[in-house]
Parts: C-alpha cells; structure tokens; sequence
C-alpha cells in the first residue's frame, strides 16, 4: 500500500488533518492500533443492555466551536453528527447546601451569584460583557499555531485592538493560578470553587501557575454559547467523521497496529504494521502518539537530535483519573436543590483548598481522601442514551496517582489498581450519596476504569493522564510538546506529530490535526 500521507492512530485531530487533506486531492490512510476509530472518544453500553456511556470524552463544545468543524460541519452534518445542547451547563454544591450554577439563561446565573454574592453577580455580568471584546484575540491565540509569523499576527492584532494595558492584564491572566485569579475577582467560595474545578479537567491545581485560563474561558463561554455532548454519544463525532473521509476516498483501518516508522536518508517514508505489511508514505508521515512512544518505540535509535529525543523521554504527564460509569433507575435526588438534576456536569469540590489536598495527594503518590468527582448527566440532556425511564452518571474521578504510593484516608491498604478499583469506586459512590442520599438505591449497573485501565485501552492515556501531557507552562505554547519544536514538525524529515501532546493540547477541538493539514495542504 502506498499513500500520499499515512496516520498514526486514528483520534480526532488525525482524522480531521485526514479530511483536510483528502479534499485537497491527498491519498490518505490512517492506521489504528484498537479496534475503532476516536481515540479517548469513545461510546459503550458497559453496564447494562440499551444504557450508552460515554467511556471518556463527553463535551463536544470545542469542537462544535473549532475552526475545523466551521469549515466541515455541514458536510459532517450530512454524515451523521447530531448535537445534543445543554442550556444548564455546570453547577457546585457544598455539604451544606448552598450552591452556583452557570446557565445559558444570563439572569438564571446572575439570580443565583445575587444569593450568594451581590459584589459578585455584578462582577460576573461585566466579567462576561468583557470577555465578547477579548474572546476573539483570546481564541486566536489558541487556534494559531506556533509559528512567528502567527504570534506576531495574533499580538499586533490584540494590540491595535484592546491596546498594551489589555495585553499586559491578560499575560498576568495567562500566568495566574486559578486561586490568584478567582480571589481577585470574587468574594464568594461557592463561585470560585465551580470555576476553579475546570482547571482540574486539565491538570490545574488551585495554585499552579497558568491554570486560570481555562476556568475563565470555559465558564464564560459556557454561559455565553452553552455547551453540547453528541446526540446518543459522543462517538457520534467520530463516526461522521470516518464516513467523511471514507467518502473522500480514504482509508481508516482498525486493529493495525504500527510498531515502526522506516527511513530513507534520514527521510520518514513508510510504517510497518504488526502483521509486517509495509505502508509507503509519498509526502508525509503523522504520529498521533505521545512524544516517548515516538522516540522510544517507533523510531529505531530515536530521532537523531539529541535534544529533542531527551525533551520527548521527559514529556510530563499529568495526575490520572478514574472513571465510574453507573446506569441509574434515576438521576440524583441532589439535597442542595432539584434544580441541580437539569445540569450537564455536577462538581463534586466545595472549595479550592479541597481541590487542592485531592491534587497534592495525587501528586505525592496518595489515594485522596476525597477526590474531585465531575458527575456527568448526559441523560438529562439526551435521553436517547438510556431505556425510557433510566438515566447514565458518567463520574471523572481527579486527580488519582498513576502508581498507588499509599491512601490519604488510611483505609486501602492495596497498592495495584487492579485491586484498589472496586474500593475506590465505592469510596466516590459514599461521596455522591453525601450530596444525594438515595443515589446507591438508583444504581442498576456499575462499571469502573482505572487510571491504568485507561492507558490499557488507549496507550496515549499515560498513567490515566486524560489531557495528553502537562500543560504547565513549560509544557505548553511554544514549549509544547518540546522547546524548540511546537510547529508539528520533528527532526525526521516528513514526520509530523498531532494529537494533544501538541500544541493547543488536550480536549476534543481538532486544533492540531486541522492546523497541520492546513500547513501541509494549504487553505
């Protein structure tokens, strides 16, 4: 077989730059080593017959919203996708009863920051009649690619625009943790807690510097736009998308294994799969895979720069994360209020210093006491995904350790996940029924992944890491995934990287699959 360009993996960002380019007039196939397509977006009945979870990825905003899906949503449209909007986005309840919630509704929102705070209510509305003059220069620095040319474009353009007082406000933004950035914006816990449990979606802690981004532009738009899963699972995205492609004349094969990447004269021009079979590659090669499985597995002796190829060996990843999936006779009955039943996502963390323990636990290698729990109901969204009657949780645990070094709560004494699973599962079960007593005689069916389950299943997912890589600040802008090197290129001529260990990181955004196809494709 031979192809104009041949994909590693088939996750969302390969297949997007597949698309890109098979429309451009390129041969395109992509090789995956599971047995479909998506990567970390994946839907399953794991628990019981007629009950679909989404195994990882849930929110399909970003990619709703992407430059990619701008140019092909019709086209995807056509071939399947659906959305499924969801007007009550996110919510935080405390133990004692009050809580903040952020819905598409502007006074909704407002109603409830007024109970709480009267400071903060007006500061949200502003906060969010600024963030319609700064989203534009914000979300083209986050869908440029790293390139002199596109950082110069982007801050000339802010600078003509908002002026040097405004970009030097938002580089302080950009450089914040989310305490420093929520405590200097709000005066109440409950507000600054649903915000800052998005820097946990990532790999934020409350005080990690650069983490206050994401909390800040998740939450306004969120209330801005809402948010949207996939219309009977998220894999709806990823099935459009093979049927694009395949459309365009590409191929996609599952269970194809690459186990290495040939070279001629320091050229990347083929890979060789499991079975032996050699696939030739005319223009380009494009890993989607992290930066050690690269250099340590499918380049025989790395890439010939030393630098790179030590940058690539310590690529950091972030804590891991659990997922508990549990099909339900019925949503929680929430005690802080009936109304939390209408929201996508309830976040189980009352405050930044519990957020906090749960980080610092993980990263010293300790099994929280209590973890920050992301319960998802998507069945309150899209009813379609469970029998008449029924709902799904899709609980993301955060943030765990990859290797178990001890139990925050001293009462697991296993150190292998395999055997800390099911205790641990039961632990962020008592949690949720602490916010919604009733909720362990609603469950039907229980199914639990682990950090390492989840880097079983997809080897990108290291450690359970589920953003793909750190995004620190030295991992990330122009020192993702390695200095020097955050223009998908690498050392070997014709070998591309994608996926989220590259630049704009993780999430279901398509942004370093489309920026790379339009770098080798044009337009």
């Amino acid at each position: 077989m031979e192809f104009d360009a041949v994909f590693i993996g088939a996750g969302h960002n390969a297949l997007a730059a597949a698309i890109h380019l098979a429309t451009r007039g390129w041969s395109v196939g992509v090789f995956e080593k599971g047995d479909r397509a998506g990567g970390a977006i994946r839907t399953d009945e794991v628990t019981l017959p007629g009950f679909r979870h989404d195994l990882y990825a849930t929110n399909l905003g970003l990619f709703a919203g992407s430059a990619f899906h701008g140019q092909y949503g019709d086209q995807l449209a056509k071939h399947g996708l659906a959305y499924a909007p969801a007007e009550h986005c996110f919510a935080s309840p405390t133990p004692s009863g009050s809580w903040f919630g952020v819905s598409k509704d502007l006074d909704q929102t407002v109603t409830r920051a007024e109970r709480l705070s009267k400071a903060d209510a007006a500061r949200w509305r502003s906060m969010l009649a600024e963030f319609g003059g700064d989203a534009p220069h914000l979300f083209s620095l986050l869908g440029s690619p790293m390139t002199a040319s596109s950082l110069l474009k982007t801050g000339w353009n802010a600078w003509r625009g908002k002026g040097l007082g405004w970009m030097l406000d938002t580089a302080k933004m950009l450089s914040s943790s989310p305490r420093e950035f929520l405590e200097a914006n709000f005066e109440s816990e409950e507000i600054r807690a649903a915000m800052a449990a998005w820097g946990m979606h990532l790999d934020f802690g409350p005080d990690v510097a650069g983490g206050a981004l994401f909390p800040y532009l998740e939450s306004m738009a969120d209330q801005s736009f809402g948010m949207v899963i996939g219309q009977g699972g998220a894999d709806t995205m990823i099935k459009a998308m093979v049927s694009l492609l395949e459309s365009l004349g590409g191929t996609v094969m599952t269970n194809a294994e690459v186990t290495d990447i040939k070279r001629t004269s320091g050229r990347a021009d083929a890979i060789v799969l499991a079975d032996g079979k050699v696939v030739r590659a005319r223009k380009a090669i494009v890993a989607g895979v992290m930066p050690r499985a690269l250099v340590g597995t499918l380049l025989d002796g790395g890439t010939g720069n030393a630098a790179f190829d030590a940058s690539a060996h310590k690529f950091r990843h972030g804590p891991g994360t659990m997922m508990v999936h549990l099909a339900m006779s019925d949503l929680p009955d929430w005690s802080a209020s009936e109304d939390l039943r209408r929201f996508l996502y309830v976040h189980l963390a009352p405050d930044l210093d519990m957020m906090g323990r749960a980080y610092s636990s993980a990263l010293a290698g300790d099994l929280p006491a209590e973890p920050l729990l992301v319960v998802g109901q998507q069945t309150a969204i899209d009813p379609s995904r469970a029998p008449e009657g029924k709902h799904t949780l899709w609980v993301q645990v955060r943030a765990l350790p990859a290797n178990i070094r001890g139990d925050a709560a001293g009462t697991i004494t296993d150190r292998d996940w395999e055997a800390v699973a099911e205790p641990y599962a039961d632990r962020v079960v008592d949690i949720i029924e602490r916010y919604a007593p009733g909720t362990k005689g609603k469950i039907l069916g229980r199914h639990v992944e682990t950090p390492a389950d989840l880097e079983r299943r997809n080897p990108n997912l290291v450690g359970g890491d589920s953003g793909g890589g750190s995004h620190h600040l030295s991992q990330n802008f122009v020192f993702r995934p390695v200095p020097g090197w955050a223009k998908y290129r690498t050392p070997v001529d014709n070998l591309y990287m994608v996926g989220a260990a590259t630049w704009p990181g993780g999430g279901a955004g398509a942004g370093s699959g489309f920026m790379l196809a339009k770098m080798l494709g044009g337009g």
